[in-house]
């Protein structure tokens, strides 16, 4: 166990995309030792801002209405099961557990988030992208690192996954 002596509250934003990255995050926010007054906020982002092929001759412009339900759909369940992770390790400690789907910019929207609820952490899992992954599909936990005005707890998974 990790343990985090603070006299005041402590606030975690637990970033997570469902993945066994996000997944590996939030099982180390429950090995954090957390007091009844602490409390994590669980997001998950849905980026819309997908590059589309549009006819420019044509002027089609594609229904995205059905991807964006499935979008916000996807996110909320990923929330949810994050938040069930979460409450069946630290529930029994007090500690107060909520979740929210954002929208926008992943990288931004996690910093703007932990600055409203002024989070002293933001825990996200990484990726692991190599050098030329990241420069093509971008680093948002590198990006958080960078942008944060708390403390970032990057999470790694093991090489042999």
């Amino acid at each position: 166990m990790i343990d985090i002596t603070t006299e005041a509250l402590l606030k975690i934003l637990l970033a997570t995309d469902g993945t066994k990255y996000s997944e590996a995050a939030a099982d180390m926010v429950a090995k954090l030792r957390l007091d009844n007054e602490d409390s994590v906020r669980v997001v998950s982002v849905v980026d819309m801002a997908v590059p589309l092929a549009v006819d420019i001759y044509g002027g089609y412009l594609p229904d995205t209405t059905e991807l964006e339900k499935t979008a916000r759909e996807s996110a909320a369940k990923v929330v949810e099961d994050a938040m069930a992770r979460l409450t069946a390790k630290l529930q029994p400690d007090g500690v107060t557990i909520d979740g929210d789907v954002l929208y926008g910019s992943p990288d931004s929207r996690i910093v703007e988030t932990a600055e409203d609820i002024h989070a002293d952490m933001i825990v996200i899992g990484s990726h692991g992208y190599k050098r030329w992954e990241r420069l093509l599909l971008g680093s948002v936990s590198n990006s958080v690192v960078h942008h944060a005005h708390c403390s970032v707890m990057v999470v790694r998974t093991d090489a042999a996954e």
